[in-house]
């Protein structure tokens, strides 16, 4: 017998092992500042890419002020207690009501926190004798939410209707034995790529297939469709999605999260929801400054504008420059060039350090090994200035990329890893 914790000193996991010569600069980085388009890291200014403020909200100063207020009236612990108990008040209720208009849904239910809420919504919805059908490419929070099932699970291609037509035949044919129902998950925007999920085409199978439909739309909420309600708005199917999720963290700036769908299956998930049935009540200060953001989201379409002409002025700019940003039709905005991990961080280090732009970085075994990419999101905060500044300075790093630079400047990278 070993002692459990082992495996844990001689595997750090796929991530961990790189820990002495990522963290603090290329995983765990600090920026600094009020949260806007520059902030500070490592002590020098940086236009940041890699913050999900979408329409500016974070350090807006009407959300500020109303945030201050609450903070002050209730502190940070009104209300004790879990909602079922006696965590439970008018403004809580009040949220729901105004998001289920939002998102045209009879009835809503906030979630403390986007991740373990929808993994137990999902470990609600389902039995073991239920079959759920899921986007390879999901998010890492209904992977997970999907490892909790006890029963069948099938992943389809991602975006690939076929895929998911032949994944349904064999759930249908499963569920006429075990007597369960079939649950299909997509999001309404994958974080990584930028792409939509294809909703309207799921949403078409429901004449062949039977199903039920949840939709994680994290990026879509406040971003896509005519009033901001989202992917299902935007693609016109907002009806076919039978459960809807969607975050605080992204267009509205803060914490917590909700589910909306036909009162009857929001009111069984109010009562059967582990996450929220044993946890603290989100307290009033996220609960009223959730309600100031989302009367911004309804009242200031000039947000989301502005956000999309910085969106269009990005993409649009990358594609002329010859940059390679993939199928993505949302504001994530994906740059792909080829080069290895040692090369990636000779790269990201140069556009830190000496262009001063700020983006994430994603490499292998996340996207196929020889890619980098640099994942940006822009915001209604962003000028035009930051957005000229970021494509000459992604036009220069390219050209260090193709002629061998972060190569020779990689060595030492590769020496240090043991590569």
């Amino acid at each position: 017998m070993r002692d459990l914790f082992d495996r844990i000193i001689e595997n750090k996991g796929p991530l961990g092992k790189w820990a002495s010569q990522a963290e603090g600069y290329f995983v765990f980085p600090k920026l600094e500042g009020h949260i806007s388009n520059r902030m500070k890291f490592n002590g020098k200014e940086v236009i940041t890419w890699s913050i999900n403020d979408y329409l500016g909200l974070a350090n807006h100063p009407e959300v500020r002020k109303v945030d201050a207020e609450a903070a002050a009236e209730h502190g940070c612990a009104y209300p004790m207690g879990a909602r079922m108990m006696s965590g439970h008040t008018d403004y809580h209720e009040l949220l729901q009501n105004q998001l289920a208009e939002f998102v045209n849904k009879e009835a809503s239910y906030l979630l403390n926190f986007g991740y373990q809420g929808i993994m137990s919504a999902i470990d609600a919805l389902v039995t073991k004798d239920d079959i759920i059908v899921y986007d390879v490419d999901a998010h890492a929070c209904i992977i997970d939410g999907v490892r909790l099932h006890m029963g069948k699970r099938f992943t389809y291609k991602h975006n690939d209707v076929e895929s998911l037509e032949k994944n349904l035949e064999r759930a249908t044919r499963m569920a006429e034995q075990t007597g369960g129902g079939i649950l299909v998950i997509s999001e309404g925007v994958f974080g990584m790529r930028g792409e939509q999920g294809r909703l309207k085409e799921i949403v078409e199978l429901k004449k062949k297939f039977k199903f039920r439909l949840l939709v994680d739309d994290a990026h879509g909420f406040g971003t896509l469709g005519k009033t901001g309600a989202g992917a299902g708005e935007e693609q016109g199917v907002q009806d076919g999605i039978d459960v809807y999720f969607a975050t605080f963290a992204k267009s509205m700036a803060s914490i917590g999260a909700f589910l909306a769908g036909d009162k009857e299956v929001i009111e069984y998930l109010k009562y059967n929801l582990r996450s929220q049935m044993f946890a603290k009540s989100l307290p009033m200060v996220f609960v009223k400054g959730a309600i100031k953001r989302l009367e911004m989201l309804r009242t200031m379409p000039e947000l989301k504008n502005k956000l999309w002409e910085n969106v269009n002025a990005l993409q649009n700019g990358l594609k002329e420059r010859g940059f390679n940003i993939g199928t993505t039709q949302s504001c994530v905005t994906p740059v792909y060039l080829n080069g290895s991990i040692p090369e990636a961080m000779a790269l990201v280090k140069d556009l830190r350090e000496n262009f001063g732009i700020f983006c994430s970085i994603v490499v292998y075994p996340v996207i196929p090994k020889g890619l980098i990419l640099l994942r940006m999101i822009p915001t209604a905060t962003h000028t035009m200035q930051d957005i000229e500044e970021t494509l000459d300075a992604f036009s220069a790093i390219r050209n260090r990329l193709e002629n061998g630079t972060y190569k020779k400047l990689s060595a030492a990278v590769t020496t240090a890893m043991g590569g």
